[in-house]
């Protein structure tokens, strides 16, 4: 049986107005503050996109326009780019909710490539757990991304998490700084603030997506509970009440919160919505209210 699509073509056509925003300037990048992504006179040519309002008119292919009836704008290659990583958790905990978290994660990873290959960014997308997994990097217009969708779809949700050692790891390969997007439910047994931290201090800059399933921020049981952790399979058991779930929201939401307040203190953002979220209410809203969008 073949599978469904991460993202249909009409999503990918309203995705093509969007560019991966980054607020920092690194020295000897191109793309501080997003500088135009239309290059001048003398560069590569690379792919097209579509037009949409507020487009440069310059940039326009008027003989396809002649031939198709349609707009395309020309996209050139300017080199060197800022990278864009894409730290996207595969751990067993993502696999949990009525839509999994990690369902959900792949759509979004899948979205924000596409965004980036449009505007000819170099997208790499690096699964982690309790360490770094293969990696897939793309980059060149949106005929690469059909790849970057086959290496999503076959990734599973499985181990743990460890947020220092794949910190670690990441500033050991990836001593070139730049934008680092996590997207992550963010549970880990142990820290998970001191270590996304110390990627801020070693200079790049993160955009930080937390996902969590409804049930992950407010419980919907009552009364004498198991809980398994899914990604130890430890046992807790709990007897469950209305206080009892307002005290877990409330933490729930001050640990969200503090995730947030790392991230801006560093110059980086934070957004969190749950998987119940339409995919396209989360990028055209929240995270472009974040400003991990424009």
């Amino acid at each position: 049986m073949a599978r469904e699509p991460l993202i249909d073509q009409k999503f990918l056509e309203k995705l093509e107005r969007l560019t991966i925003y980054w607020q920092k300037s690194f020295p000897g990048l191109v793309g501080g503050h997003n500088a135009s992504r239309f290059a001048g006179p003398g560069q590569e040519f690379l792919d097209h996109r579509h037009f949409h309002q507020g487009d440069d008119l310059r940039a326009v292919n008027w003989r396809a326009y002649m031939r198709l009836d349609k707009l395309f704008l020309k996209m050139f290659q300017v080199e060197p780019r800022i990278p864009v990583r894409v730290l996207l958790d595969t751990s067993k905990s993502m696999s949990t909710g009525a839509v999994t978290k990690f369902e959900y994660a792949r759509k979004l990873a899948a979205a924000l490539c596409y965004v980036g290959l449009v505007r000819l960014d170099t997208i790499c997308i690096q699964p982690f757990r309790e360490t770094l997994g293969d990696s897939f990097q793309c980059s060149g217009g949106r005929h690469r991304f059909v790849p970057a969708v086959n290496f999503l779809t076959n990734l599973e949700a499985t181990g743990h998490t460890s947020y220092l050692q794949v910190a670690r790891q990441f500033v050991s390969s990836y001593p070139q700084r730049g934008l680092v997007v996590v997207i992550s439910d963010f549970l880990d047994n142990e820290d998970a603030e001191k270590p996304l931290q110390y990627l801020a201090e070693f200079g790049h800059e993160l955009l930080l997506i937390h996902l969590w399933a409804p049930e992950d921020r407010e419980p919907p049981w009552d009364g004498e509970l198991e809980l398994i952790d899914a990604e130890t399979g430890s046992h807790m058991e709990m007897d469950l009440d209305s206080g009892a779930r307002a005290r877990y929201t409330t933490a729930f939401d001050a640990y969200a919160r503090r995730l947030q307040v790392m991230a801006q203190r560093n110059g980086g953002r934070y957004v969190g919505f749950p998987t119940a979220m339409p995919l396209e209410d989360a990028i055209f809203g929240s995270i472009i209210r974040a400003g991990g969008l424009q």
